[in-house]
């Protein structure tokens, strides 16, 4: 595995966690993160999605599938992007950015490893 694909491998684990978490005890982190509890199925299917994209991206990038490394650098940046449009829009607390904040800090760590390895193959 290369180091880019490496960290994609461990925010795959850290999605699996935090899926786990919407699945298994949602109301601890969204009482953690001073969000609402809830007693809804929705936070859960939430987690189950959750899990299922740390599938996609433990698998490809133990297929060290570069398209789709670089993809994930597009995508987890997004989310910051919305979560911080759904603050702004008074549909989430703030600290909903929290989460984005740590989407955006991996897809920088994977970004910067791809470019590296880019310069060292070059």
């Amino acid at each position: 595995m290369s180091p880019a694909a490496k960290t994609v491998h461990y925010f795959s684990i850290y999605l699996m966690i935090l899926g786990a978490t919407l699945i298994g005890v949602p109301n601890l982190l969204l009482t953690t993160f001073k969000m609402a509890e809830t007693q809804e199925v929705w936070i859960r299917v939430v987690g189950v999605l959750v899990i299922c994209i740390s599938i996609y991206y433990m698998l490809m990038a133990r297929e060290n599938h570069s398209r789709f490394l670089m993809m994930t650098v597009y995508v987890r940046l997004t989310v910051l992007g919305w979560f911080i449009l759904f603050v702004v829009l008074q549909w989430a607390p703030a600290t909903l950015i929290l989460f984005g904040l740590v989407d955006a800090a991996a897809a920088a760590w994977t970004y910067f490893a791809l470019k590296k390895e880019a310069s060292h193959s070059a």
